[in-house]
């Protein structure tokens, strides 16, 4: 058995009198690829701030030794544990937006690191840089070394956060799920490039993550933790053939299956929704009095049905068109042409006051349900604002007694309403925002992403709620997402959309196993499929 590279004993984090991490031993060997899975809020990520002294004032740390190739970190004074981060050891964050520095360009903050643990010249410096960004295949190196972290992708920031983590030649590279928010192309390329790299440099891999698929892939050995504690250790072919504890099996079994879309019947329905050459065009001004010199084709023709009680899920990369397409059927965002016909009325028509009557019968479902709810608002003020705006004649008491129903209808007690959304847990704000929508009786839910940040056990709740509702209320759901695994398991019919076009458009089962589209294909190809030998 090769030597241990980081060996962690007997890691206990509090805060206050909540134990976060609760006496936990584990060790990461050289070159490996160690998997810590686990719920939001199992510990993981406060693990790894442990191992690098980060957490915050209010916590209490004890252990008996965390060792890092025979140098107990816990004794190394602060002044000389700044030269360590970094530089022996690198961390990437999940949300690369909120962990650049936006008035920084992306070549000064690469650099950052270089001057901090290196002496280099400047001449070097930013030959260094252009390197790092050639290795984690940045195109256009040359022009990105300028260009700040709004102006790149979502996956192209996240490619920069590994290239500042990999300046300090880092021994152990921690990835606090890097891949949690893109879509499956650009995950199975962020992937690839941390396997090619920990080739070249012969680094050792932590990777923090919910997502059971994606570990089996790039994982050597996984360790699961539920409510602080290590329940689960093991090789990941041992893991995935034969998991032992009742947590990893729960987690194993709420994986959403492609294999689920099989054999769902087809029923015969009336359209609620008729999408007709629908465009949404963004101008691009340029000059000194900003002209329109050209458009950006967001959603570029659009044609598609929803029905009556039906779930639609439009699927494609970020970037595609779909949540425009979203925005723009609620009038959310002019549409440049085409008609939006729904229950036979058409919604490009309307405005004002008419506009609005009808757009109740619409409503949607944010990715980010915390940016999407005010957070200086009680969650039943949030929840009746929507009756409040629209049902002007509904008295005090009625309104409070719909809003403890909606929180029922979407399993949350009826105290929830007499607090704020920062009290609540990712998937539970998921469901406050569902229980908005709910609120004045839509026939339309779009849901856009409603699943992409929360684990695979809240998921999987978030997905029967949603059928659930389906089946009581007789609701029809746009479900907009780049997960295929939950595509697989609510929706009846599939439209492919790529540069703002739809490319394919089906039953779930024969777009999802049998794609005729090159594009589909391709989609397809990048899904993460569970490796169980």
């Amino acid at each position: 058995m090769p030597q241990s590279l980081l060996t962690v004993n007997k890691l206990t984090v509090t805060f206050g009198q909540s134990k976060v991490v609760d006496n936990i031993s584990f060790e990461i060997r050289p070159g490996e690829t160690f998997a810590l899975v686990g719920e939001s809020g199992s510990g993981k990520s406060i693990t790894a701030l442990s191992v690098l002294r980060l957490l915050p004032n209010n916590a209490q740390m004890r252990a008996t030794s965390i060792v890092l190739q025979e140098q107990d970190l816990l004794n190394i004074p602060e002044i000389d544990f700044c030269q360590l981060r970094g530089r022996r050891i690198g961390l990437i964050f999940q949300d690369p937006m909120s962990s650049l520095n936006p008035v920084m360009t992306i070549g000064q903050q690469i650099a950052e690191v270089l001057h901090i643990h290196f002496q280099l010249s400047k001449s070097e410096t930013n030959q260094r840089v252009l390197e790092l960004l050639q290795q984690v295949e940045i195109p256009e190196p040359e022009r990105r070394i300028h260009e700040y972290p709004h102006q790149l992708s979502g996956g192209q920031r996240q490619r920069v956060m590994i290239a500042i983590a990999l300046a300090g030649k880092p021994d152990l590279l921690i990835a606090d799920e890097p891949t949690t928010a893109l879509d499956v192309t650009i995950q199975a390329q962020i992937l690839d490039l941390l396997k090619n790299l920990q080739q070249q440099t012969g680094m050792a891999l932590w990777l923090i993550s919910h997502d059971l698929a994606l570990v089996s892939n790039i994982a050597d050995r996984i360790a699961v933790m539920q409510k602080g504690k290590i329940v689960e250790t093991a090789s990941i072919a041992e893991f995935f053939h034969q998991a032992q504890h009742p947590y990893s099996l729960k987690l194993l079994a709420a994986l959403p299956k492609m294999e689920s879309c099989m054999g769902r019947p087809e029923q015969a329905k009336s359209a609620l929704l008729s999408v007709e050459k629908f465009k949404v065009y963004y101008p691009i001004r340029k000059g000194i009095f900003k002209r329109v010199v050209g458009h950006i084709k967001a959603v570029d023709g659009v044609d598609f049905e929803l029905h009556s009680g039906s779930t639609l899920a439009l699927v494609g990369e970020s970037g595609c068109g779909k949540t425009s397409l979203g925005k723009g059927l609620l009038n959310l965002i002019p549409a440049e042409a085409g008609r939006v016909l729904f229950a036979g009325v058409d919604m490009t028509q309307l405005s004002g006051e008419t506009l609005r009557r009808q757009r109740a019968e619409m409503q949607i479902v944010f990715q980010d349900p915390f940016a999407a709810m005010n957070p200086r608002m009680l969650v039943g003020d949030i929840i009746a604002e929507g009756l409040r705006a629209l049902r002007a004649e509904i008295s005090k008491q009625a309104m409070q007694n719909r809003v403890a129903e909606l929180l029922l209808q979407v399993d949350l007690p009826v105290e929830a309403a007499l607090r704020y959304p920062h009290e609540f847990s990712g998937g539970q704000r998921q469901r406050i925002c569902i229980a908005r929508a709910l609120a004045v009786e839509p026939k339309l839910i779009i849901c856009d992403e409603p699943t992409s940040a929360l684990d695979v056990s809240v998921q999987a709740q978030i997905i029967e709620l949603l059928k659930n509702l389906q089946k009581q209320q007789g609701l029809s759901y746009l479900l907009i997402t780049h997960n295929l695994g939950v595509v697989a398991e609510m929706a009846d019919e599939v439209a492919v959309m790529y540069q703002g076009k739809i490319v394919e458009r089906g039953a779930v089962e024969q777009v999802l196993l049998r794609p005729q589209h090159e594009y589909t294909k391709t989609l397809l190809a990048a899904v993460p499929q569970l490796q169980t030998t």
